[in-house]
């Protein structure tokens, strides 16, 4: 198929880049950056040079490009290390899953695409139940007062792309990366790695949040097992062992030779880094993968974070 990823030279972009192509299919990947355009272009992509949030400029890539498929991975989130950073980083990427969502969405029905792939995440499942949903579980309605904007931005992308009728719109609700080119990563340069060796990656509260973590190329794989036989609807992206950050963040650390992580009042860390962090922290519910293995036929190649921290970081 001739595919289009918009987000590209984003965090899963490369890896989705390459495990398409090696199954023979036509990519065009999207990017902001003209300085990203050779790495694409390396890794078997025809590079274009998009303004997301420019529906003229959307329009016109898609209309030139004509794909049967449309890939969504367009975020902002890349290199933070300051909570103002993390703040604009942030504000962008809601608008890249506002308006940008609604820029793609005008365009593929222009060109008559036949399945439109979105990326969303896990960490925002309603905060009722058990610990982990499944795909029929929806995003928290009420959210602390500093999450809502991020969490109404998920909630645009999910209900805009499943809610069309034209095409398959399917959505990925991914759990945490982790890997090569994640933020997560061997990397010297990795950002949470690094706040984790540096111990400013603290255990929040009573660390109850449970987390759902995914490897990269894990991730990128099923992503693939969704553009060649998905349906319209909500697929969820992990591997098989959900857990609280209580257990899996100092088994990080020690993976990483790192000291244990710090310990942090809820009370302080909402002072510090707001309400929205310390729920993620301590009321997060993880997901189960039963419909994307059962629809799809995909299972993680590291189906539990650890194997993957001591085998799959670099």
């Amino acid at each position: 198929m001739r595919i289009l990823i918009a987000g590209a030279s984003g965090t899963i972009g490369g890896h989705l880049v390459t495990q398409l192509v090696a199954r023979g299919h036509e990519v065009v990947g999207t990017t902001r950056s003209a300085a990203k355009t050779g790495a694409l272009r390396a890794l078997g992509a025809e590079p274009v040079i998009v303004d997301a949030l420019d529906p003229d400029s959307v329009a016109d890539v898609v209309a030139k490009a004509e794909p049967e498929v449309i890939v969504h991975q367009l975020t902002a989130l890349s290199g933070a290390s300051t909570m103002r950073q993390v703040k604009r980083m942030a504000s962008a990427t809601n608008r890249l899953r506002t308006e940008g969502t609604d820029h793609l969405l005008a365009a593929a029905r222009a060109v008559g695409v036949r399945r439109f792939v979105a990326q969303s995440n896990s960490l925002w499942m309603e905060r009722s139940g058990g610990p982990v949903a499944d795909e029929n579980g929806r995003i928290e309605p009420n959210p602390p007062a500093d999450a809502e904007a991020a969490v109404a931005a998920l909630r645009h992308v999910e209900d805009a792309v499943t809610g069309i009728t034209w095409a398959d719109g399917i959505v990925l609700r991914y759990g945490c990366f982790y890997g090569p080119g994640t933020g997560l990563s061997a990397a010297p340069d990795a950002v949470m790695t690094e706040q984790i060796r540096k111990r400013k990656f603290p255990i929040v509260g009573s660390g109850r949040g449970v987390w759902s973590l995914v490897h990269i190329t894990d991730a990128a794989s099923a992503t693939v097992a969704a553009i060649e036989r998905g349906r319209t609807g909500i697929y969820h992206v992990a591997d098989d062992d959900p857990a609280p950050v209580r257990d899996w963040l100092p088994y990080l650390a020690r993976t990483l030779g790192a000291e244990p992580p710090r310990r942090v009042p809820a009370w302080l860390a909402r002072r510090l880094a707001g309400k929205g962090a310390v729920d993620m922290m301590t009321r997060a519910r993880g997901i189960s993968t039963g419909k994307t293995k059962r629809e799809l036929g995909w299972n993680p190649q590291y189906p539990s974070w650890r194997t993957g921290f001591t085998d799959g970081l670099s």
